[in-house]
């Protein structure tokens, strides 16, 4: 499988057009893992505010979302993970937390923010669903020195979606059916939910 080179960053202005998106995979179109890459944090951070603002749980509908920055030797520093909830009552953090527990190995995530109590789960999932349904290109999504956006989404053409991901260097997606869609959000909530019980303590 070979790579689709990024786009370069570009501030004049750029269009939609500019950004190179790589999708991978078919499921029953249920839900989309999407990992966008930003030259830069604040970018990167701009873009997120402004998911938030377009998620509305009924045209948009995001269940899970977190901010990354990738070091220079490819670690991932957890850089914002919301406590902004879904319509359904699923946080966003937690559950953006699952899914970088899930497609990239223990050794290059920086934050135990990201595994919480819902490590054993993610274990479990990574086992269950990585080689045959999340795709490569998603570890790769993020170049080092860059950050980037990992969101679970059920809608990923949605037009306030890819307006609020329009400064992207390079987007990747990653079709994924409901039964490792919902296995992650069960992973995050249940991590959430863990991570409540510990701070109430």
């Amino acid at each position: 499988m070979t790579d689709t080179p990024s786009t370069p960053a570009d501030d004049s202005g750029a269009d939609d057009s500019d950004v190179a998106v790589q999708a991978a995979g078919i499921s029953d179109g249920a839900y989309t893992l999407l990992a966008a890459d930003f030259a830069d944090t604040d970018i990167a951070l701009e873009a997120y505010e402004a998911l938030k603002k377009a998620e509305d749980g009924a045209t948009v509908k995001i269940d899970g979302v977190v901010v990354v920055r990738r070091t220079p030797d490819g670690k991932l520093e957890v850089q914002k993970a919301t406590d902004h909830s879904t319509r359904e009552g699923l946080t966003w953090g937690a559950v953006g937390g699952a899914v970088l527990g899930v497609l990239f190995p223990p050794s290059i995530i920086g934050s135990a923010l990201v595994v919480g109590a819902g490590g054993g789960i993610i274990g479990k999932l990574r086992e269950r669903h990585h080689k045959k349904e999340l795709a490569k290109e998603l570890e790769d999504a993020i170049e080092p020195g860059h950050s980037g956006i990992i969101a679970l989404v059920s809608n990923p053409g949605e037009v306030k979606i890819r307006q609020a991901l329009e400064k992207a260097d390079r987007i990747v997606e990653k079709a994924i059916d409901n039964a490792a869609a919902a296995d992650i959000k069960a992973a995050g909530k249940e991590g959430d939910g863990a991570g409540k019980a510990e701070s109430a303590g």
